[in-house]
């Protein structure tokens, strides 16, 4: 069939891998002994290191430090260090009261100084580490800080939630390699492009990990589907490709994640302008919202899911879908007669019969660009391709670096992903703050709307009334973001995250998986046992 074409040259190299690869009859089965132990291969080497002011811990768990507040499964705010905290009537200062109980794994108590060291050190460090809501903290006393916010931001509860404490005393420039914390977890030994060991931090000031011993070992996906097949592993990240085969022992772990795919348009048409550095701003094609919005319809995401993910995922409809703050009201079905229908009304018209439509002189023709790194995007890109010929819209492929794509994302379509666990994306993607800043507005997209929905979902105190002002974002009945509304992004699909996991490891209950830079799956690591 066609519309399978687009599958067969990425799989095919793989193939050769799997060829042959039925069950395994030499796994090793867990013995008393080590029973209290896991081996596991689930991502990449963190390359900043386990340094919580450059990052570390923001997609997950910090493992070995410990946080004022953290979210549970259900994406609540809970208690970790703090035992309550409050917020003022104006919004502007947050204060934290904390346990007197948390000692670093150097038997150091944890304080409020070390509070305030972290954060601030956390904004100078200039990383992905966003605070620039915050004005000042403060150590009122041993046990308890105060935050002050330049102006009010509900979401800074979620920022708290993924910044890991750090001790002031022990903390230099190599900390990120040698991390010393109040967590869960202690980490023992790390041989850089190998492995890291972990070990259960018995002063532990919550509940003591059944886990007392984690091995963590750095292996391309390939090496860790080899690697579990032959016993090795209890717990081995994959992908579509290969997770449709069995080894003996273990079973697939399909976890839901808002690690979500989809195509930025630029919504302004090429006017000659520039940005700050030169690069064109502009796409006369993809600024009609006739063709964004044809383009939301008319291609199937159920098919994408299918063929490109092999069915582990979902289809995508904003950046945040199952999120307290997503909106239902932002998907859409399928209907190909009604894209069809858009682009005719609003006069996109194949004159010429070259299978390609025009308005007013210019062709429906434009570029998506792709990291070329990554093959789900590439496969995604052309099968987005594929699926907006038959609407008479020529999109070309390119891949290529995110070097390139700096430059020219402002004047074409960009194949992108996001999906963190904080509502403070909607307003980095949306709010014209944030308009042709770094990745996160390329398309120009502004509105008076979305800005004010933003603004007050920001300032409300009650976080279920913040929740319904971000979906407002999303759609309030007449317009907004998603495909009814200005359609700026056509969100395509949710990535499931997948793990080979042995038999008998009991792995909890996980969250919605964030967009897959860290490890989310250890987000919960002190709470899985064996049984």
């Amino acid at each position: 069939m066609k519309k399978l074409k687009f599958i067969l040259s990425v799989f095919l190299t793989m193939a050769v891998f799997i060829s042959g690869c039925g069950k395994n009859t030499e796994n090793v089965e867990k013995t008393e002994e080590n029973k209290n132990e896991i081996v596991m291969a689930i991502g990449t080497e963190p390359e900043e290191g386990f340094d919580p002011c450059t990052g570390w811990g923001r997609y997950g768990s910090p493992l070995f430090q410990s946080t004022l507040v953290e979210t549970d499964k259900d994406m609540n705010i809970i208690n970790d260090i703090a035992v309550d905290y409050s917020v003022s009537d104006d919004r502007l200062l947050w204060t934290f009261d904390i346990r007197d109980d948390a000692y670093f794994t150097d038997g150091e108590k944890l304080t409020a100084e070390d509070v305030v060291f972290t954060f601030n050190t956390a904004k100078s460090s200039g990383s992905v580490v966003d605070l620039t809501v915050m004005e000042s903290v403060t150590a009122v006393d041993d046990d308890t800080v105060q935050f002050k916010l330049a102006y009010p931001q509900s979401a800074f509860i979620y920022t708290v939630a993924g910044t890991g404490i750090v001790p002031s005393h022990l903390y230099n420039e190599s900390y990120g390699e040698n991390p010393v914390g109040s967590g869960p977890f202690i980490l023992k030994q790390w041989d850089k492009g190998q492995q890291i060991i972990l070990e259960a931090n018995e002063n532990y000031y919550g509940k003591i990990p059944e886990i007392k011993k984690v091995t963590i070992l750095f292996m391309t996906e390939d090496a860790a589907f080899a690697a579990a097949k032959a016993g090795q592993l209890d717990v081995a990240v994959t992908t579509a490709g290969f997770a449709q085969n069995e080894i003996d022992g273990m079973k697939i772990a399909n976890l839901q994640s808002i690690d979500n795919r989809g195509l930025t348009l630029p919504v302004v048409p090429d006017k000659g302008e520039t940005t700050d550095t030169g690069a064109k701003i502009g796409n006369n094609v993809t600024s009609d919202i006739a063709i964004r919005r044809a383009l939301s319809y008319g291609i199937d995401r159920n098919m994408l899911v299918e063929n490109v993910l092999n069915g582990f995922g979902s289809p995508a409809y904003s950046e945040c879908d199952g999120m307290p703050w997503g909106s239902d009201e932002a998907a859409v079905q399928y209907d190909f007669d009604k894209a069809l229908k858009i682009l005719e009304d609003s006069g996109w018209i194949d004159t010429d019969n070259d299978g390609i439509r025009e308005k007013n002189g210019l062709k429906a023709e434009f570029k998506l660009l792709y990291n070329a790194d990554d093959s789900v995007r590439q496969t995604l890109s052309i099968a987005v391709s594929q699926e907006a010929e038959k609407l008479g819209i020529k999109i070309v492929t390119e891949g290529t670096s995110w070097d390139i794509i700096d430059k020219e994302m402002y004047s074409n379509a960009v194949l992108m992903g996001w999906g963190a666990q904080n509502p403070l994306e909607t307003y980095l993607l949306y709010h014209s703050d944030n308009v042709a800043k770094d990745y996160y507005n390329p398309e120009n997209y502004t509105s008076e709307i979305t800005d004010k929905y933003i603004n007050e979902a920001m300032a409300e105190a009650d976080s279920d009334k913040a929740n319904e002002l971000w979906k407002k974002v999303q759609w309030d009945g007449e317009t907004g973001v998603s495909t009814e509304g200005e359609c700026p992004w056509v969100w395509l699909v949710n990535v499931d995250h997948l793990y080979y996991v042995r038999e008998g490891l009991n792995i909890g209950e996980q969250k919605i998986h964030p967009h897959g830079h860290a490890w989310p799956i250890v987000s919960n690591l002190r709470e899985w046992k064996w049984e």
